[in-house]
């Protein structure tokens, strides 16, 4: 069958995005709309309205599935034909209560929110946090690592490989806090969100208090301020929060990819694995780019409900609908690329030698804190000597000491000037990343500037 799928999220990638089957397929739809059916039904049972339908859906097979698409066949309305579906189920005096006084957007967006909730705490947030645990292991390993870094792509101002893995990695603990603390919004309202029908038929019940438990029951935020439709804001600012996360490493596997592409980092040879149909000496880095990639897709998607699901003509139209349908598509990109970015970190590791090879090889970066130091000492020109004298030129050691001893400073200031040192100078790198791993082990919280300040 997955040879023959249209998306490659059900064929080639099946088995990272399997999981999300659970909530986003056609048959997880019908079973939680189903469910929301019968649940509605006990609901209204505790206000005395009609009896509990003392039926449960443990079981819903592949069988009820299609009975109810048997039904759509003739309805063309999906909801409608599940109402029909539950009158094979439920004994007939049960029959009028069945999506009694409801939109159809009562159970649907119901059912989604309850997709959105659950894909994430049970599929999205441990892939998110396997990133965050591969990002926190590396930046340990290599805290005291120097490297060479590059602004402008151009060599810089040294730093350590472990800080910036660091700082990935407290920017992506940021986003985890807000995917975790999103409250997932759902309505349950009426044909034009006044509960017209419901109130017109039993006036002396508080159906704003009604639909609030209903909605809360589910571990969601109740909207009692809608149209037909509720407001997705709150999704979007959802998917927001994802779709930043996404962006975030896409920056990230570019800059795994340029690493590697630099020989800064050693890829694990998998025997049997081939890296070209042509070369058979290449080990791509095909986990980032497949990334890289996927993370794409996903944010497509997103920018574009971002744009669509806010507009809606006057009360509702119907243009939503298959929009929403997608949902499972762009979080299973967005899965498959976390996937590979953790296999991606599972395969490299620092090439130190060749690190330290071309950190030693640009004496020059060290320049910044040559004019810094001579500025301290009273040269006011400072900046614009080592310009005028360094400007575009590679030092090795040798060059830059001999630079050193020329300058007309008192032998405090050339000490100073000569401990300087490629390796030696990155700062409070190594202490600003152990603020960020020790933030990672202790707390889900983000806090991180005041660690890092108080380090």
């Amino acid at each position: 069958m997955s040879l023959h799928a249209l998306s490659p999220l059900d064929g080639r990638y099946n088995k990272e995005t399997s999981p999300l089957r659970d909530f986003f397929s056609e048959f997880a739809y019908l079973k939680t709309r189903t469910r929301l059916e019968l649940d509605y039904l006990t609901a209204l049972s505790k206000t005395g309205i009609c009896a509990p339908p003392n039926i449960s859906l443990d079981i819903f097979s592949d069988e009820d599935a299609f009975k109810i698409q048997e039904y759509e066949k003739t309805t063309r309305h999906d909801v409608k034909a599940i109402e029909y579906y539950l009158r094979d189920k439920l004994p007939k005096e049960l029959h009028q209560w069945i999506h009694f006084g409801l939109t159809s957007e009562d159970i649907n967006n119901i059912a989604q929110s309850i997709a959105l909730k659950d894909s994430r705490d049970q599929v999205l947030l441990p892939a998110l946090d396997s990133i965050i645990t591969s990002l926190h292991d590396f930046a340990k390993r290599h805290r005291t690592v120097p490297l060479l870094a590059r602004t402008h792509g151009q060599p810089a101002v040294p730093t350590t490989l472990g800080k910036e893995y660091a700082v990935y990695l407290a920017r992506l603990m940021k986003c985890r806090d807000e995917i975790t603390s999103h409250k997932f919004e759902a309505k349950l309202t009426g044909a034009v969100g006044n509960f017209n029908a419901l109130y017109a038929a039993y006036p002396n019940v508080d159906w704003e208090s009604f639909s609030k438990d209903y909605v809360e029951g589910f571990g969601l935020e109740p909207n009692l301020v809608t149209s037909q439709i509720l407001p997705y804001d709150n999704w979007i600012r959802f998917f927001q929060a994802i779709q930043l996360t996404n962006s975030i490493l896409i920056d990230f596997a570019q800059d795994m990819w340029r690493y590697i592409s630099d020989g800064l980092l050693k890829q694990k040879v998998v025997e049997g694995e081939v890296g070209s149909s042509t070369m058979p000496q290449k080990v791509n880095p095909i986990h980032f780019e497949n990334a890289e990639g996927n993370l794409g897709v996903a944010n497509a998607l997103f920018t574009h409900y971002a744009q669509k699901l806010p507009v809606s003509r006057l009360q509702r139209d119907l243009s939503d609908s298959t929009v929403r349908r997608t949902f499972g598509s762009a979080v299973g990109h967005t899965l498959l690329a976390w996937i590979n970015v953790t296999r991606g970190m599972s395969r490299v590791d620092a090439d130190e030698v060749k690190i330290k090879s071309e950190l030693n090889a640009h004496w020059e970066v060290v320049s910044e804190g040559a004019q810094t130091i001579l500025r301290a000492a009273g040269r006011s020109d400072a900046y614009e000597s080592l310009r005028s004298q360094m400007k575009g030129v590679q030092l090795d050691s040798n060059s830059y000491r001999l630079w050193v001893e020329a300058l007309d400073v008192d032998e405090m200031t050339r000490e100073k000037l000569m401990s300087l040192s490629p390796e030696k100078y990155i700062g409070v790198a190594i202490q600003i990343t152990d603020n960020v791993i020790a933030w990672s082990d202790t707390t889900k919280r983000s806090p991180i500037n005041k660690g890092i300040a108080s380090g």
